[in-house]
Order: C-alpha cells, then structure tokens, then sequence
C-alpha cells in the first residue's frame, strides 16, 4: 500500500547556482564542517500574481488541514533553488530548497543517474499537494554531494517516476527539504520516519550541531543575495547577539519552524502572545485577521485590488510607527522602510510605479487558529535567522540591513 501526507510548500526563497567554501565550526569536535551555500531571491513569474493570495492560501491550508498544508510548490512567489549531487561521480540536480517540507526527491525533469552508491531500498514514496500535482516514485538510498569536505551517505532520494513532476518547471528536478523529521512519516510505504539531510550530517558526524543559518541582503534590486550556512551560522553576518526562543508547543505551528511572539505597532498591542511560524518560503508577515484589522486602522492603509496589498500615501507613510516583534523576551524592530514593498519592484506586483504598498497583510483567520502570524522573506531580510534542531530553537539577530532604507 502506498502511503501519502500532504505535505507544506513553504517553500524557502530561491537559491541560485550553488557556490559552497568550507568553513571553520563554531564548535569543537572530530572535524566538523560547515557549508555555506550561496543565496539568490527571485521571484516566480509564473506563479500566483497576487502574492497575498499566495502566502494566504499556504497558511489556510495549514490549519484546515490541521497541521498538513497542501499547496502546490508551483505557486510559490519566491523560489529558492540550489544545486546538489547525487551518486559517485556525482551528477548535479538544480532543486526547490524547503523548510516546510522534510523529503529529498528528484526526477522532475532530469533523469536519475544510478552509479555503484545508488541502492534501490524498493519502497515507493509519495508527497500529495493541494492541486494534485503531487509525486510519486521509488526510493533510493544514494550519496549527496554539497562539496568536498561536506558529504553524505546513504541519503533518502526520491526518484520521481515519468510524469510525476509535482508541476515544477524551468529545469528545477525536486526538492532538497530541510524541515522536521516528523513530515517523512507516512511519505515512503515503509511507513517510518527518514532521516532528513539535515538528520544525516549530523548523524554522519560531518557537522558538529543540526543548525542551519539563515542570510538575506534586501530585495530592492530585484535579485538579492544571501547565504545559507549548514551546520552553524556564519557570524560575519550579524551585529550583536543572538536572541533564541525554544519552538513552539503551539499546534499546528509546532508542526514546522513555529515560535511564539507578540507584536506591537509603535506603543500599541496588535497580536498578543500567541504562536505562528518562521518561513523562508512566505513573502510577507501574514497576521490574524483581528491583528490586521488594527493594523490597517493604525497606519490608514487602504486595501488595493490589484496588489491585494494596503497602500498609503506618502503622508501616511511619514508617520508610520516601527512595528515590534517580541520573541522570547527580546524586542525585534521592523522600521517604517521595512514595511513597505520595495518600491522599484511595483511593478513585478502590478502595482503603480509611485505606490507606496505595505508588507504586513491578513492570514483570514482571526486569533487562536494555531497559526496566528507568519514571518516570512521580508522580515528575514532583516534579521539573521537560525534555525536549531538539536536544541529545538529558533534564533535572530540585527544585520547590517536591519535598518536600511532601500525601499
């Protein structure tokens, strides 16, 4: 019997051709390695126009589903590719990197290369998304390649079968997921748990602790660029300290990266203590429908049909407070500029080249539906992410770019 879970397209934002160097590890023990893997945000043209509708639907998914989000990774606004190897020699596959999911797959549009490391486990797999582009196919168990110190054995690969593709295109082949272990179950016919990438390295002793960092420089150009540091967090990249918060025991946010926070806008309460989740893969910071409501009144937003953003005048915008995220005790300021679209990019949204559109929209539940506010991409730009599996915690810190006025 062949067993699915549907499975989140949270999906992280787009990676581009990998560029990894070998880095020193933050810890001690044999000789751990770290991998930083070169970022690049593009956003998908292809994909839903609308991206509150997009961010929208990812979320509603999550807690109608109840836990178990069904949206197609083809409609996801900003993609995040890399390029990993498989086998010994190694053929490289360009794929979707994804927190919200857990399973490594290829074979969407790049034939599988078997070579003397390619072990056949003759289990099935299946991952089902919300439009039925899912994918289905064998599991092999082969070796991964990141670079020459950063490699791992014996990894779960999916092979997708012909036509299964799960509506990927533009020569992406599947999907390297880096999201908790407990989204495999139910995803191979053997009904278990697989050990994920991350599980693996560390596993494998090749990285000192299952942590993974997360950069971003601001979009505003159009391309951006980042990194992805697995096995660590590269500490070049942030000012001052790290501000950790344990993941959340919230349901269903408990599911992914999930943490608990409070938001304020200037001196006033919009989103009480409540639990949501870190995304790389959402555009914008989606709050419940009540936190929204006041926000919108707060700042005179007006809601815009075309973009299905709020858009404010340059009046208003000269009196936009600072919103305040609070998580784990610590007090994360996003600045007036960090709110509003860049403006260069209007017209990727189809918005007017002279608009003045904010980033913070509504999730269509009101509080207390177990995913209450999503952090995504426009608020990673401007704080360092890590995300801490062997400590089972979520942490941020101030960038060069936490308070930039790019946009």
């Amino acid at each position: 019997m062949l067993f699915s879970r549907s499975l989140s397209s949270l999906l992280l934002p787009a990676l581009a051709f990998l560029s990894l160097s070998a880095r020193a590890s933050l810890h001690s023990r044999t000789i751990p390695t770290t991998a930083a893997l070169k970022l690049s945000v593009k956003i998908n043209s292809s994909g839903i126009k609308n991206i509150v509708a997009a961010d929208r639907a990812r979320v509603q998914a999550l807690i109608k589903n109840g836990g178990n989000p069904s949206i197609s990774v083809a409609n996801a606004q900003l993609l995040c590719t890399t390029e990993i190897g498989i086998g010994t020699p190694p053929t490289y596959h360009k794929l979707l990197v994804d927190t919200g999911s857990s399973n490594t797959w290829i074979g969407a549009n790049q034939s599988y290369v078997k070579t003397t490391t390619s072990k056949d486990t003759g289990s099935q797999f299946s991952v089902t998304y919300g439009d039925s582009n899912g994918v289905v196919g064998e599991e092999y168990l082969d070796t991964v390649t990141f670079n020459s110190d950063l490699v791992i054995e014996s990894q779960s690969i999916g092979v997708a079968s012909a036509g299964s593709n799960a509506g990927l295109t533009g020569g992406i082949d599947g999907i390297l997921g880096i999201g908790p272990v407990d989204l495999t179950l139910g995803t191979s016919s053997n009904d278990v748990e697989i050990p994920t990438v991350m599980d693996n390295l560390y596993q494998q002793k090749t990285i000192s602790s299952e942590v993974f960092g997360v950069f971003f420089s601001p979009a505003s150009a159009g391309d951006t660029t980042g990194e992805l540091t697995l096995g660590g967090y590269d500490a070049s990249k942030i000012t001052g300290n790290i501000g950790y918060v344990p993941t959340t025991s919230g349901s269903y946010a408990n599911q992914y990266w999930g943490i608990d926070q409070s938001i304020s806008y200037g001196k006033t309460s919009i989103l009480s203590k409540t639990s949501g989740i870190v995304d790389t893969g959402t555009t914008l910071i989606m709050i419940a429908t009540d936190a929204f409501n006041k926000y919108k009144a707060a700042t005179g937003g007006v809601y815009d049909d075309v973009t299905g953003l709020l858009q404010i005048s340059s009046d208003q915008y000269d009196k936009l407070s600072s919103l305040y995220f609070t998580i784990g005790g610590v007090s994360y300021e996003l600045t007036p500029n960090a709110q509003i679209w860049p403006r260069s990019l209007n017209s990727v949204i189809s918005g007017s080249t002279s608009g003045i559109y904010l980033i913070v929209s509504d999730t269509g539940s009101n509080s207390g539906s177990g995913v209450d506010f999503t952090n995504g991409y426009v608020f990673l730009e401007r704080f360092y992410s890590v995300f801490d599996t062997t400590k089972s915690r979520v942490g941020f810190a101030k960038t060069k770019y936490t308070y930039v006025t790019s946009n």
